[in-house]
Parts: C-alpha cells; sequence; structure tokens
C-alpha cells in the first residue's frame, strides 16, 4: 500500500493504492513556477475515495468498491526519500525524483509535523526556505512575526501575552497548582483550573487519593500498562464497574488512539445500551451492541467484561454473556496490539471522542469507574497513579 503527493509537469497529483488497486487525482490548476508564491494544499482520503484540493479548488475521485484501509508500516517521508527503490514504480508518473522549493505546516491527521532540526527522525540536504527568524509559525494565536537582530520578536493581539503569544493575559497571574490547566473565560475576566490527576480545589491544590473514579465530561484517565511486552495478545480481558445515568459516553478504549490503523478494544454507551467495538487490524471495527436498551443507564453499578480469545469475543455484562461472536473466522489477525495505553472516560483535553474514534462512540463519559482488571491480572489497576485530568474522587455521594 502507499500514498504519494507529488508535483508532475506543473500539477499536483495524488497517487494511492490499498491493496487491490492504483488511484490517481490531479489538479485542474498549476501551480505558479516563480518561486515566490505560497500554496495551499490539502490531500486524503475517506475509506477508498479520495480528495485534492489546491488553494481552494477541489477534486475528489469516486472510487470503485475495493479496500478500504492505507496498511503502510514504514517511514513519512516529506521532499524525497532516502533511497529511491523505496518508491513504488506506481506510485508516480515517471522517474521518482526529490522536490525542489519549499514546504511548510505539514499537518498529518490533524497532526503538524514539527520541520525542524529536532522533529524528524532524519534528513539530508534541506535548508532554511525562508532565512530568517520568522521563516516558521513562531508567533502563536494570530501574533504578528518580527525580526530583530537577536532573533524575532512577536506583536500579541490583545487577549494574548508571552514571547510567542502562547498565553492568554487571563491566565499569566494565575494561581492555578501543580500540573493544572488554566482555561481563560474572556467573557468574566478570569480564568478556571483544570485539575491534573490526584488534585482538586477551585485552584487544584488539595491532594486527593480515591479508588472510584468519578468523570464529570472533559474528563479523562490515561493508563500505560507496565507488563504490556510480556502479554499474550492473543488472549485479552478487561473487566470494571461502572455506574451512569447517561445514555451516552465512551467508558474504556484499549488503544493508542493515534493513528486510523491502530489496534483497540472499545467498550462504551450508545442509546443506553452497552456497545463493545474491536479491530485487530485494517481497521475493521466490528460493533458488538447488546440488544436490551436502557439497562446501563439506571445509575445503579454494573460489571462489565470483555474476553478476546484470538478472533472469538466474549461481553459479560453483571456477569451474564450477552455477546458472544467470532468476528473473522479466516483468523486473518488475531492480536490485540493496542500499544499498552488504556484511556477512560475519553481522551486528551481538546481531542473529542466523536473525532478519536470516527463516530464510534458520540461523547466523554459521565459517571463513575472502578475495579479495573487487565487480563487475569491478580490486582486491580491503581487509576490514581495514571496520569488525566478532572477527575474526581468518587468514593461518597453523588
Amino acid at each position: 500500500d502507499f500514498l504519494c503527493i507529488s508535483l508532475v509537469n506543473g500539477f499536483i497529483q495524488l497517487r494511492y493504492n490499498l491493496g487491490d488497486k492504483t488511484v490517481l487525482l490531479q489538479t485542474l490548476q498549476k501551480v505558479h513556477a516563480n518561486g515566490n508564491t505560497w500554496h495551499s494544499l490539502k490531500a486524503g482520503r475517506v475509506g477508498n475515495e479520495g480528495y485534492l484540493d489546491l488553494d481552494g479548488i477541489n477534486i475528489t475521485q469516486k472510487a470503485s468498491p475495493g479496500m478500504n484501509a492505507l496498511d503502510t508500516h514504514t517511514d513519512f517521508f516529506v521532499g524525497g526519500v532516502s533511497s529511491l527503490n523505496l518508491v513504488n514504480s506506481m506510485a508516480v508518473e515517471n522517474e521518482p525524483m526529490g522536490f525542489t522549493g519549499c514546504i511548510r505546516e505539514i499537518v498529518i491527521n490533524n497532526r503538524e509535523l514539527k520541520l525542524t532540526v529536532t522533529g524528524p527522525k532524519g534528513g539530508a540536504n534541506v535548508g532554511d526556505c525562508d532565512g530568517t527568524a520568522c521563516g516558521y509559525t513562531v508567533c502563536k494565536n494570530n501574533g504578528t512575526c518580527q525580526v530583530e537582530n537577536s532573533g524575532f520578536s512577536c506583536s500579541c493581539p490583545q487577549e494574548w501575552t508571552g514571547s510567542t503569544c502562547e498565553q492568554s493575559i487571563h491566565c499569566s497571574q494565575n494561581r492555578c497548582g501543580s500540573q493544572a490547566l488554566c482555561i481563560p473565560q474572556p467573557a468574566s475576566f478570569s480564568y478556571t483550573c483544570i485539575c491534573a490527576l490526584g488534585w482538586s480545589g477551585k485552584y487544584c491544590n488539595n491532594k486527593i487519593h480515591f479508588f472510584i473514579a468519578k468523570f464529570v465530561g472533559n474528563s479523562y484517565i490515561k493508563y500505560t500498562d507496565p507488563y504490556y511486552g510480556k502479554r499474550d495478545l492473543q488472549y485479552s480481558r478487561i473487566s470494571l464497574n461502572f455506574t451512569t445515568n447517561q445514555t451516552e459516553g465512551l467508558i474504556v478504549w484499549m488503544g493508542k488512539g493515534e493513528d486510523e490503523d491502530n489496534d483497540f478494544l472499545a467498550i462504551g454507551l450508545a442509546n443506553g445500551t452497552l456497545k463493545v467495538v474491536i479491530n485487530l487490524g485494517e481497521r475493521i471495527s466490528v460493533p458488538l451492541i447488546h440488544s436490551k436498551y436502557s439497562t446501563c443507564c439506571d445509575e445503579r453499578w454494573h460489571f462489565a467484561t470483555v474476553v478476546q480469545n484470538q478472533t472469538c469475543i466474549k461481553v459479560y455484562l453483571d456477569e451474564e454473556l450477552i455477546v458472544f461472536e467470532d468476528i473473522d473466522p479466516h483468523r486473518k489477525y488475531t492480536a490485540l496490539n493496542y500499544g499498552g495505553i488504556c484511556y477512560f472516560g475519553g481522551f486528551e483535553i481538546g481531542r473529542k471522542v466523536n473525532i478519536v474514534t470516527t463516530g464510534l462512540f458520540q461523547k466523554e463519559f459521565i459517571g463513575k469507574i472502578k475495579d479495573v482488571v487487565l487480563f487475569q491480572d491478580s490486582k486491580k489497576i491503581q487509576l490514581t497513579k495514571a496520569e488525566g485530568y478532572n477527575v474526581y474522587n468518587g468514593n461518597y455521594g453523588n
């Protein structure tokens, strides 16, 4: 499989192959060859349908049915490759050659690649295109960069301050405590503090301990499994207790949650019923939904267990077997390569559940979680030893 963006006879081409056929898209207009004009390029695909946008003029390709996952396990190359034999002959028009020009602000799946000396894994024969300290986007939040003898300075909009306009004026004198996040509230000329896991209070300066985690929305815990390297990933298991009065919410996501080809096992609520989704490879997500509605959002404690035996999945709710299904009798993928990462309640601040899960779950979990056990471990996970934000002590009351 491959995806390649190239410049051919002045036109931008997008070529990709998902394992069955090569798709080609080409822009309607040429790029300016004067070297003085920056162009905005957007390219990608949704399933097997591609799109290409040059300076706001969009081209789409309605692909015929076929493979819809890009299965690549190589490095990401910009401007050229370390060896020409890495380039698939179907990915280019003629003999492959390196790009001559300037490239900046590359965003892959909503994450910007840092085109700096320390950002990439490697490279060669690349220089500074702008030639000044303002050549990159150094000033944040629409700040204006000005070249100085000592480097650069940023002229910041009214509501921002700092050397690169990175800090809200409302948070410049904040009292938020240990590892807390300051969230500006411009309407009230104030701010609020979002507490790191293990802290509470208005300014997050009260240390707390708990064994029941309370999620209030915009909350998450990210747990790194210390035994991941020793796990037999063909036989996974997770169990936990939860309580909620909500009909939607992501309870747990076993997986990195970074790229679309990451394996995962997810448990959550959809339309008031338990929903389990598992992906062992090629982004083939198989939703397993309990048929009884409105059984999980009654504010009672419920015990959920998901067992993966290669491609056979068992789901238990309150110790009753509610799902037993072989998601791939051909056994093409049998291991849950989840990267040792487990998210509870949601994802990092700013990462929306419906975006990260591509619509499998709609919102963060609001409720309580306790007694989380991975595989056949004898001990429960100590949730307070993980990382996270906006999680409260759920040991008492509501």
